[in-house]
């Protein structure tokens, strides 16, 4: 449905007038999921999509103003839709991860609808399904302009969406459910997309690739996005540099690169000049796969064209692409930004931490006489991941409805700060460590509002070590600093950068090694911290935090609205 904008007015009668107070736009969207037939790979499948398309439509919208999306949900599953990384100030009724701050949308025309202010942010976002495996085809773009109408970097001549994808030639839910029944890791994606295209090096897709037409000497603005459910993924275009200006969402010291690398559910924002030769210029986008002991995985590459107007007709020029475990490739990337000091909504470091948290994080096993993993010496067993050996178990109550209405027994307040005993953390050797066994239960950790808090994420490496996307709904933190091997509080605090460190949603912790993040809890709610490959946010690599009422109106949660689903 096309948005359409209405002025969002404010009435006070005030001493026997009328005073009309503007305080932004509404932008309205209605969101039909439900089955879509499409062909791929040479079959045809059924899918869940939203408004006939994938991805699904792109939102536009402008800082200030006031997004609401009708969901109708005609597809035969439970959905429910996250806006990832939109701050929800004060909105954590519209957040969306499913058994955290709201009960699933029922299927077969369940409805909710979702209404959020967009306050002090503007860049690339996404929202996409936050339930199951659904997000794989149930996902789009979320463009935020500012209200000025300028970016701190030259006006481009035009902006391009790039969602990159994952697809299954089989039903992904069944592909999830397999796997948890099992107890053993998911069947592989069978392609990659680039606007939810595969291209022409996977069977059938020869006419299944997205072009792009660019003019000679026009500067073009990619807003990136990583919306697959299991790999980080490379990012090149042949012959062609890119500027990085932005990064979830916040603005970056221009980083001039030729390659571009996400984990799923990070965004960048690059400038790209048609400044070669005219011809025909592939983009291809491939995995970067960090995991050791893990087996095999989707080793191929999506390409897409780049086409100058008017240009006579070549062979595609290819890039050189990295190797899938080119982890100092992927390092430089990650850790060469630095926010851009005093562009809009920067914000500085907080000087005084209140909570330091030490937070390990990687797979090991909980118990399960059922399952049936094929592999012989882990019978008994199940895959599990944990966070300081605390394995979340989504409730069957949403957190925020407990948390407001103070149901008791749905969740417990005693998260560690810390891991039961420090160890050798990337030692492979630990392995048959008790460690390795996790727990499963529902804890999350309680903090004061206003209170800053300093996160290390530690890798693990009880199953093998692993690049791991940690996402925090809610907030934007502080990247202070990444590094291989085990954290030395020592000599690795000295390398936290507080004047101009980069400004994110979603961390990739170095595969091997640690990341230190800091943000101040001035949002109240419950809020989910998760890892963002799907495959392991069920296996429990996840924990929130409940972030108490300021005791004032401006910083006191407000109760849900009328139609918010029910348990």
């Amino acid at each position: 449905m096309a948005a359409h904008r209405v002025l969002v007015i404010s009435l006070a009668v005030l001493a026997g007038a009328l005073f009309t107070v503007a305080s932004g736009e509404i932008v309205e969207h209605t969101f039909h999921v439900q089955n879509l037939t499409v062909t791929r790979l040479c079959h045809t499948r059924v899918i869940n999509a939203v408004n006939g398309t994938l991805p699904g439509p792109t939102l536009y919208v402008t800082e200030g103003d006031t997004l609401v999306v009708h969901v109708v949900n005609n597809s035969p599953y439970n959905l429910t839709i996250h806006w990832h990384g939109i701050l929800q100030l004060l909105s954590g009724w519209s957040d969306g991860p499913s058994y955290i701050t709201q009960c699933p949308i029922p299927p077969h025309g369940g409805r909710y609808t979702y209404r959020f202010t967009i306050t002090k942010q503007e860049g690339t976002l996404w929202w996409h399904a936050h339930v199951s495996w659904l997000r794989a085809t149930v996902h789009g773009g979320l463009i935020i302009r500012p209200k000025s109408g300028a970016y701190p970097f030259p006006k481009p001549y035009e902006e391009v969406p790039i969602i990159l994808g994952e697809y299954w030639d089989a039903d992904v839910v069944a592909v999830e459910n397999q796997a948890l029944a099992t107890g053993f890791v998911p069947n592989n994606s069978d392609a990659f997309t680039i606007n939810g295209r595969p291209g022409h090096l996977y069977p059938c897709s020869i006419e299944h690739m997205y072009k792009l037409r660019v003019i000679p000497g026009k500067t073009y603005l990619f807003r990136i996005i990583n919306a697959a459910l299991n790999n980080q993924l490379f990012f090149k275009i042949a012959n062609h540099k890119f500027t990085v200006v932005a990064a979830d969402a916040s603005y970056v010291n221009p980083y001039v690169t030729d390659i571009v690398v996400l984990s799923p559910g990070q965004t960048v924002d690059a400038l790209l000049v048609a400044d070669q030769a005219p011809g025909a210029y592939y983009m291809a986008a491939l995995p970067y796969f960090s995991a050791q002991n893990a087996g095999a995985f989707d080793n191929t590459t999506t390409t897409g064209l780049l086409l100058y107007k008017a240009a006579p007709k070549t062979v595609p020029k290819m890039p050189s692409l990295p190797a899938f475990n080119d982890t100092p490739t992927a390092n430089k990337f990650y850790t060469s930004m630095t926010s851009l000091v005093g562009a809009p909504n920067w914000f500085p470091v907080a000087p005084k931490v209140d909570e330091q948290m030490f937070i390990t994080i990687g797979l090991g096993f909980v118990p399960c006489s059922t399952c049936q993993i094929p592999i012989p010496t882990l019978k008994g067993l199940r895959f599990a991941a944990s966070m300081n050996n605390h394995s979340f178990q989504s409730p069957t109550t949403a957190l925020l409805q407990a948390h407001f209405f103070d149901i008791p027994g749905v969740y417990t307040t005693d998260f560690p700060n810390n891991p039961p005993l420090a160890f050798d953390y990337v030692n492979p050797n630990n392995s048959n460590s008790p460690l390795a066994i996790t727990s499963k239960s529902t804890s999350i950790k309680r903090v004061k509002f206003n209170s800053t808090i300093e996160i290390v994420f530690q890798n693990t490496a009880f199953i093998g070590v692993e690049n791991h996307p940690m996402h925090l709904h809610g907030y934007n933190f502080h990247v202070l600093a990444q590094g291989f091997g085990n954290y030395n509080a020592a000599t690795d605090r000295r390398k936290f950068n507080y004047y101009n460190p980069q400004i994110r949603n979603t961390i990739g912790v170095p595969v091997g090694g640690w990341a230190a993040i800091r943000f101040t809890a001035n949002n109240p709610g419950v809020w989910i911290l998760h890892c963002h490959l799907d495959a392991h946010l069920p296996w429990g690599l996840a924990t929130a935090f409940e972030v108490e009422n300021g005791g004032t109106p401006d910083s006191t949660l407000p109760p849900p609205p009328y139609d918010l689903p029910k348990c």
